[in-house]
């Protein structure tokens, strides 16, 4: 008899997390029980190796697929009627797959809550992820899908690899997801269905760096129209800050060639947001982080004008 629940975790060079999604997956109780299948992809460490000490199912792919490709070989190799992916860098909770399942009852899709682990301590440029609301993106930190939903959708597209082999791959939950919708899918979300992400060190580097992989979101916007009216904000910007800040380059380009001061209004949301996070900061530490704004405002900017034109969609 087949398993309620499948749960597919795809990893890559994980060895620093995967034990503590493991101990976390194998804590779960559901009627019916549960299957756990990690799908490696290529690592490079010995993540193979901590998966098969677990004692659980591991499929091994080549280095170079996407992680929604590994995705989709876990789920062709999975019994349950219901699935449920999370990462190599989460934590499920317990009680997870029993809440995910039982939201599952009345819906197709569902997006569980994700906040970052809580016993790590946060500093200014530490990478993390937080899901509190059903907001569009359907992360696979946490997501639950029944099986005939996914087949109904063909599984994940890894759509930017379709045309450059050697890009990061991004947005391909997203696209499963609003694919999904548009055959009908119910979605919902689950506070209960809870997981803890891992907490990575950061530095400036890094953040300019992951403000710079918004280069690829217009792409996003491309393949899912609808984001437009369910995330941008005014349909043409990521979000209303950077519609300030564009607004402001806006202002201060058109004044130094017409030689006027009243363009110079148009940057006067972006610096009144800019100044009220500096004055809660506190002076002189504003200084710091009213500069670090600038600099990820000015990375996002130029991120999303160099998509825009290299996958012919406007994004601001």
């Amino acid at each position: 008899m087949p398993p309620a629940l499948s749960v597919v975790v795809p990893a890559r060079d994980a060895a620093a997390t995967i034990e503590a999604t493991l101990e976390g997956l194998a804590a779960q109780e559901v009627p019916g029980g549960i299957e756990i299948i990690v799908v490696d992809n290529g690592s490079l460490d010995d993540t193979p190796e901590r998966v098969e000490a677990a004692g659980v199912r591991l499929l091994r792919r080549e280095r170079g697929a996407g992680p929604g490709a590994a995705r989709n070989d876990g789920v062709m190799a999975a019994g349950a009627p219901n699935i449920a992916f999370t990462d190599a860098d989460c934590i499920p909770t317990p009680g997870w797959a029993a809440a995910g399942l039982a939201a599952l009852a009345d819906a197709d899709l569902v997006q569980g809550k994700v906040l970052p682990d809580p016993s790590a301590t946060r500093q200014r440029f530490d990478r993390t992820l937080e899901v509190v609301r059903e907001r569009g993106f359907y992360e696979t930190a946490n997501l639950f899908v029944r099986r005939s939903t996914f087949e109904d959708v063909g599984g994940f597209r890894d759509f930017l690899l379709e045309d450059d082999p050697a890009a990061r791959p991004l947005g391909e939950d997203v696209l499963f997801a609003w694919t999904a919708r548009r055959h009908g899918a119910r979605t919902a979300f689950s506070e209960q269905a809870l997981v803890h992400h891992a907490v990575f060190p950061g530095d400036l580097r890094t953040f300019v760096a992951e403000k710079g992989r918004l280069v690829d979101f217009p792409a996003l916007i491309r393949e899912i129209p609808e984001l437009r009216e369910h995330v941008a904000y005014r349909r043409y910007f990521l979000n209303a800050r950077s519609a300030a800040f564009d607004a402001a380059v806006a202002g201060v380009v058109t004044a130094a060639v017409t030689r006027r001061r009243s363009p110079l209004l148009l940057a006067v949301p972006w610096c009144s947001q800019t100044a009220r996070k500096g004055r809660r900061a506190g002076w002189p530490r504003g200084l710091v982080v009213v500069a670090i704004d600038a600099l990820g405002d000015a990375a996002s900017c130029l991120a999303l004008v160099r998509g825009s034109l290299r996958h012919r969609t406007p994004l601001g």
